[in-house]
């Protein structure tokens, strides 16, 4: 069945049929901001982006950026782009995180300790793994 209203396009939630929309000097801080600053980003193909932070001390704010446009990393400095990161480093797989994170002995452990709840649950019989 199709209705003729046009039902809630164009509202926002809390807000009364016929009010008018709210201003931000309404959402508390009487419309004060805070202070900010544009940082431009410059990649090795020349891209350049412009972010906007917070104004905070210079070393707070980051010194590499990736590039929307091409992914590469972006350097403030426009004379001298951060240096691209290996191919390798691109794409790592869940495997490779999770030997970032243990070693093969901690994983044995993990390993054998799933195991023993799986088989103490009767979900995995011994006879499965050829266990004796």
């Amino acid at each position: 069945m199709v209705h003729g209203t046009p039902g809630y396009r164009g509202t926002r939630v809390g807000v009364a049929q016929g009010s008018p929309p709210r201003n931000h000097s309404d959402h508390g801080g009487g419309g004060t901001q805070l202070p900010r600053m544009r940082v431009h980003y410059w990649c090795a193909k020349g891209h350049e982006t412009q972010l906007v932070f917070l104004k905070l001390p210079d070393d707070q704010i980051p010194r590499t950026w990736d590039c929307p446009k091409c992914g590469l990393p972006s350097s403030r400095d426009p004379g001298h782009p951060a240096a691209a990161a290996p191919v390798d480093d691109l794409y790592k797989s869940h495997l490779d995180y999770v030997k970032e994170r243990r070693s093969s002995q901690e994983a044995e452990v993990v390993l054998a300790g799933a195991l023993e709840r799986l088989r103490s649950r009767g979900v995995l019989p011994d006879q499965l793994l050829g266990d004796p």
